[in-house]
């Protein structure tokens, strides 16, 4: 049995189907067009100023490097001569002793979101201080730190800027470890629970095994981040001319002592502070190609 043709007329319709259609069409390439070149034009406008900052980075920052820029100490106002030895050694401690308390406690605390919590209600909260934490600007960390460390104390430390470095750093290593671990296909869960592996041992063994380079890109872009920040060490740790690694005391840092010499009047410090800038800029620019390359490579 032959199905029913339907008998649409050829000619005006045909016609007026193919004229839509070709509007469509010419509708379409148009507001493609149009979007294409506005999203160049604001990428154009970002990297703009990218490159400008690059490079008025690299014009200024060169010029202050020497070799007693890593091996003499802030100096005094007004005055030739003089490094930054003291703010990079108290930068890196500070940096370092904030990464191996805020890791090991973000790690943990992103298995737990990821394998136990998961959907129980201290994990939902959690998640939702977490959240808070990394959208709250750095200053009120610095605030919160002074009030709960330093005004208690009677004094800046290094310690207290440690506290506040790690709280900045302990959010973005919760996040990033929860996230890998959730990449983790469950088969391989399933499979180590069916030759009876313990939870602990499974994810000891396989999902933070498997989750590795993930989370040291995590760690890796958390450095990079608090590397560089000036508020909450204004309120904590301060500032030091003299070189100490003396965390009972007031610390040498470079963000503080670049903030504290760009706005100075003195050219020689205006110098330094471009120097300063210019290590920094360098430092964490590694440690994103760094984090980059070994997330890549796995």
């Amino acid at each position: 049995m032959s199905t029913p043709r339907l008998n649409i007329p050829g000619g005006v319709t045909g016609a007026a189907f193919e004229s839509t259609r070709d509007k469509l069409q010419s509708r379409r390439r148009v507001t493609n067009a149009i979007a294409l070149t506005m999203s160049l034009l604001a990428m154009a406008f970002g990297l703009l100023w990218l490159v400008w900052i690059l490079y008025t980075t690299l014009r200024l920052g060169v010029g202050g490097l020497s070799v007693e820029l890593f091996t003499q100490s802030t100096p005094p106002p007004n005055t030739d001569g003089g490094g930054l030895a003291n703010a990079i050694v108290g930068s890196l401690l500070m940096v370092v002793v904030a990464t191996l308390i805020g890791t090991p406690i973000g790690i943990l605390a992103g298995v737990y979101l990821a394998e136990y919590g998961q959907k129980r209600w201290l994990a939902s909260i959690t998640r939702f201080i977490n959240d808070i934490l990394l959208s709250a600007p750095s200053i009120v960390v610095g605030l919160f730190v002074y009030a709960i460390v330093v005004a208690n104390t009677g004094h800046f430390s290094g310690w207290s800027g440690v506290v506040s470095l790690a709280l900045l750093q302990i959010p973005i290593v919760i996040r990033t470890t929860e996230n890998m671990l959730k990449l983790v296909p469950n088969a391989l869960r399933e499979a180590a629970f069916a030759l009876g592996t313990p939870k602990w041992k499974m994810v000891l063994s396989i999902t933070l095994k498997a989750s590795i380079p993930g989370i040291t890109t995590g760690v890796l872009l958390a450095v990079a981040r608090i590397a560089g920040e000036t508020a909450p060490l204004l309120f904590t740790a301060l500032s030091n001319q003299f070189f100490s690694l003396n965390m009972n005391q007031p610390l040498a840092n470079l963000p503080v002592t670049i903030y504290k010499f760009a706005m100075s009047p003195f050219a020689q410090w205006q110098s330094l502070a471009w120097a300063g800038v210019f290590l920094i800029t360098l430092g964490v620019l590694g440690l994103n190609i760094l984090a980059r390359s070994i997330f890549s490579k796995k």
